[in-house]
């Protein structure tokens, strides 16, 4: 065995010594349904090709995902797993990282204890990585969602920028469009808009058209989002700071949006059982925009190790919450999760191995 499996198999092997059980994933997973839970950018990346029998498929982009679906299908009971093994994300930007390598993760399915699974996952991921130069960053994808769910607009536009929250580009872009008067399009006053459109063609139907022009006249009548509002959660997004600075900042901010609130009390007990386990939460950095740039299916607490002597390296280990993932694919179950992955090439070059 070469280096990096011998550091997952390690890796994995004391992950199951605190009771997770070792579970396996084919390397060739569906596409299609699969595909749309991951982000944007690892969409993007994914390696797909087509099977006569089978459909599209697509190379193993990551475990969680066809771990969740692997648990759901068993049923919703609480559990813990761990893996080792190769993953494959298409590198057209840089070919000097790798398009496969190792990854070595834990997640957790547990409905009594969310905040502490969290605390677990966190702290057993850190202390895995043991002396290696690295700072952690969280963040906490929930308060942010809590902040755009409550704002004083209409529920499709809301819905445009909870679908981009992990997009910050385009969320930035609606919410300055969403922040100013509507301008109705010329079109949309015409009488029949369709009396010299000519014979239909193409995949989409006057049907669809007619929706979206719909839409546009329902979209037309909405106020813009306030100022104030858009100032609250322009305050919201830039908060960053060590955790419990940044959650006294999110308690005066909860002030105004008491939206948030309960989302910042599930951070405070987080961050209460985070010091149970030994983690020095003064030395935690919190942002609130981070993991918007993670996978989409995070929907709650997020973080991320990255090395403190190498700023060009990918994230050392990454992980999150994933409640909702949990339903789309339960057919009905669901079940609170959260888990993490560890990349052993990368924790061997930062303990001077590569």
């Amino acid at each position: 065995m070469n280096r990096v499996s011998d550091k997952a198999n390690t890796l994995r092997t004391q992950f199951e010594q605190l009771g997770a059980l070792p579970v396996e994933t084919a390397i060739l997973q569906p596409a299609g349904t699969l595909l749309d839970l991951y982000g944007e950018d690892i969409r993007g990346r994914a390696y797909i090709t087509s099977d006569a029998l089978r459909g599209e498929q697509m190379l193993r982009p990551d475990f969680t995902v066809p771990v969740v679906q692997m648990h759901m299908e068993r049923g919703a009971d609480p559990a813990r797993y761990t893996y080792a093994g190769t993953v494959f994300r298409r590198q057209e930007d840089d070919e000097s990282r790798p398009n496969e390598y190792t990854q070595v993760g834990y997640e957790v399915f547990d409905r009594a204890e969310p905040i502490s699974a969290d605390a677990e996952v966190f702290a057993l991921i850190a202390s895995a990585l043991g002396e290696a130069p690295v700072r952690a960053s969280t963040g906490d994808i929930g308060i942010l969602v809590a902040a755009v769910s409550a704002l004083e607009t209409s529920d499709a536009r809301k819905a445009a920028l909870l679908r981009h929250i992990w997009r910050p580009r385009k969320f930035r872009a609606l919410l300055e469009r969403f922040s100013k008067p509507a301008a109705p399009r010329d079109i949309l006053s015409v009488d029949d808009p369709f009396a010299n459109a000519g014979p239909e063609i193409g995949l989409r139907l006057k049907l669809d058209v007619q929706m979206r022009l719909d839409d546009l006249c329902a979209d037309a009548d909405v106020a813009p989002i306030s100022k104030r509002e858009i100032e609250l959660l322009d305050a919201l997004l830039n908060v960053r700071a060590m955790l419990p600075v940044a959650l006294e900042q999110l308690r005066a901010l909860a002030i105004d949006l008491p939206a948030i609130g309960s989302a910042v009390e599930r951070l405070n007990a987080r961050m209460v059982a985070l010091k149970t386990r030994g983690v020095d939460v003064a030395k935690l950095e919190f942002e609130t925009s981070y993991g918007r740039s993670l996978m989409e299916y995070y929907d709650g607490f997020v973080f991320g190790f990255y090395a403190e002597t190498h700023a060009d390296l990918p994230p050392i280990a990454t992980g999150g919450r994933y409640d909702a993932l949990t339903k789309q694919l339960g057919q009905g179950a669901e079940i609170p999760a959260v888990g993490g992955v560890i990349r052993p090439d990368l924790l061997i070059e930062l303990e001077g191995g590569a």
